[in-house]
C-alpha cells in the first residue's frame, strides 16, 4: 500500500520561469515527525489556462503521478496527487515576490506544514544527482563478477542476473537473493539504495557467491510481475538453484535462498519444493497473512507520519471494505468496478499477485521447511512489524518440527535494515547506510556456520 511521499531522486523537467505566477519545478519539504521530506512538483499552465502538474515518489517507485484538481487563483494554489490512498492534497499561498509557495499538506486525517521553493535549472540538474551510498561497492572488487541468463522452462522466461564469486580454488557455497514486492531490478533498488548490491558485495567478501537476479519483467528478464504470484516468483528462484548447480565454481550441496520482505514468503515455498535449498534467510519476512500483515503496517506508517487514531480507525475501515471485495467478487470486470466506487485510483488491489498476497497464509508451509532457517528483522519495521511476524514465523517452525531455526530481531533497524529514527517509510531516502553492518555481519555469520 502506498505512504507518504519521499525524496526526490531523479527529475529531467524543464523549469517554465517565463511563465507566470505558480507556473515551473519546485522543491521543497514536508515537517514530519520522521524529519524533514523533500519534495519536487511541477506545475504548468495551457496556452488555454489549464493548469497541469505531476510529482515524483521515487520511494513508492512512482515517477510524474499527475496532479488532480489542480485550483490556482491569485496567490492561493491547491491540488491532489491522483490515485494514492488518503487522498493527499497540498493547499498553499504563493509569496509576493512569487518564489515560496507554502501551507499545510493532508492525508488520512494528518495535516504538516509544507513550503515550496521556485528552482532554477542548476538546481533541477542538481536535483537529479544521486545520493552517495558509502556502503556500495567500487572497484577494483575482491572477488569476479558475471553477467548471467538462465532459464525458467516451465514458464517459458529467460532471466538475467549479476554472480559475484569468492577468490577461491575451491567450489564456494551460494545463495540466490530474493526481492520484495513490486517490480524490482537485481539491485532491489529503492528509495535510492541498492540493499542487495549491498548485501552480495558482503557475503561475497566472506567467502559465499552470490546470484541477484532482475524481476519478471525487469532489466533483462522476461514476463510480468503483477499477471504472476509468489507461487510463480518461488519456481524463477528454482530456477536460479538450478542453473547454480551447473557451474563447476559452485558447490551444489551448499545454495541457499535469501529472501526480503516478500522475499521471505517466497523462500519457504520454493525450500518446501526442492532439496536442493539447503538453507533460508527470512528478512523481514512474513509470519501472518497479508490482510494482517496490511492492517499492522497501515496503521504503524500513519501514526509515525503524525496520523490521528480516527484516521487509523477511517483507514482500516476503508481497507476491510476494499479487501472483502477482493477476497469475494471472482468475475475480474465487477471486482474492478466495485473497487473503482469504493477507491478510485486502487485497481492494483485486482492484480493476480495481490488477490494471492491478500489470503496467502505463511504458516502451513513454514511448518514444512526442514531446512536450517534464520528469521531476522528490525525492531522499528513498519511495514512487517516485527513482533507479530517473527513470533508467527518461529511458532509455525517449532510447529513443524524444524531442527535448526533461529529468529532474531535487531535494535533501532527499520525495514531496510537501516539504523532509523522512527521507522517510517518516508526515512528511507534520508539515510545515507543501505544495509546496517549488525544486520550483514549476522546474516554472513549464520551463513558460513552452516557451509562450513
Amino acid at each position: 500500500m502506498v505512504s507518504l511521499l519521499a525524496v526526490l531522486l531523479t527529475l529531467t523537467m524543464p523549469v517554465f520561469q517565463d511563465q507566470p505566477g505558480q507556473a515551473g519545478v519546485w522543491q521543497g519539504a514536508i515537517s514530519t515527525p520522521a524529519g524533514a521530506l523533500t519534495i519536487v512538483v511541477r506545475l504548468d499552465r495551457k496556452v488555454d489556462g489549464a493548469w497541469t502538474g505531476s510529482i515524483d515518489i521515487p520511494q513508492q517507485s512512482l515517477k510524474a503521478v499527475p496532479l488532480e484538481k489542480i485550483d490556482i487563483k491569485g496567490s492561493s494554489s491547491a491540488f491532489t496527487i491522483a490515485g494514492i490512498a488518503g487522498t493527499p492534497s497540498f493547499a498553499g499561498d504563493l509569496s509576493a515576490d512569487r518564489q515560496t509557495i507554502a501551507g499545510t499538506f493532508s492525508q488520512a486525517g494528518a495535516t504538516l506544514p509544507f513550503k515550496l521553493t521556485r528552482m532554477t535549472a542548476e538546481q533541477v540538474a542538481a536535483a537529479a544527482t544521486r545520493p552517495k551510498r558509502p556502503q556500495e561497492p567500487t572497484p577494483p572488487l575482491p572477488y569476479r563478477e558475471e553477467q548471467v541468463t538462465f532459464q525458467n522452462t516451465k514458464a517459458g522466461l529467460t532471466f538475467a542476473g549479476t554472480l559475484t564469486l569468492p577468490a577461491s580454488a575451491s567450489p564456494s557455497p551460494a545463495v540466490v537473493l530474493i526481492t520484495g514486492s513490486g517490480a524490482q531490478d537485481r539491485d532491489e533498488s529503492l528509495a535510492g539504495h541498492k540493499p542487495f548490491l549491498v548485501l552480495a558485495d558482503a557475503l561475497t567478501r566472506q567467502g559465499i557467491a552470490v546470484l541477484r537476479v532482475d524481476d519478471r519483467g525487469v532489466g533483462g528478464s522476461g514476463g510480468k510481475v503483477d499477471t504472476s504470484t509468489s507461487e510463480d516468483f518461488a519456481d524463477d528462484v528454482l530456477a536460479a538453484v538450478a542453473f547454480l548447480k551447473t557451474r563447476k565454481d559452485i558447490n551444489a550441496n551448499q545454495i541457499g535462498l535469501v529472501g526480503h520482505s516478500e522475499g521471505g514468503l517466497i523462500a519457504p515455498i520454493a525450500a518446501t519444493r526442492s532439496k536442493d535449498v539447503a538453507f533460508i534467510v527470512l528478512m523481514a519476512g512474513p509470519g501472518l497473512t497479508g490482510e494482517e500483515i496490511l492492517y499492522l503496517q497501515s496503521a504503524a506508517i500513519m501514526r509515525a507520519n503524525g496520523g490521528t487514531e480516527a484516521a487509523v480507525a477511517a483507514n482500516r475501515a476503508l481497507q476491510e471494505r476494499l479487501f472483502d471485495v477482493v477476497k469475494t467478487e471472482k468475475d475480474e470486470a465487477a471486482l474492478k468496478e466495485k473497487i473503482r466506487a469504493i477507491a478510485p485510483g486502487q485497481d492494483r488491489v485486482t492484480t493476480p499477485w495481490f488477490r494471492y498476497f491478500l489470503t496467502y497464509d505463511p504458516v502451513p508451509v513454514l511448518q514444512k521447511v526442514t531446512c536450517p532457517v534464520f528469521a531476522i528483522n528490525g525492531e522499528k519495521d513498519l511495514q512487517v512489524p516485527y513482533r507479530e511476524n517473527l513470533d508467527g514465523i518461529a511458532k509455525a517452525l517449532r510447529a513443524g518440527g524444524n531442527k535448526d531455526a533461529t529468529t532474531l530481531s535487531l535494535p533501532n533497524l527499520n525495514h531496510l535494515f537501516q539504523t532509523s529514527k522512527t521507522g517510517a517509510p518516508s526515512e528511507y531516502s534520508l539515510i545515507s547506510e543501505t544495509i546496517s553492518p549488525v544486520a550483514l555481519d549476522a546474516i554472513s555469520a549464520w551463513i558460513l556456520k552452516r557451509v562450513k
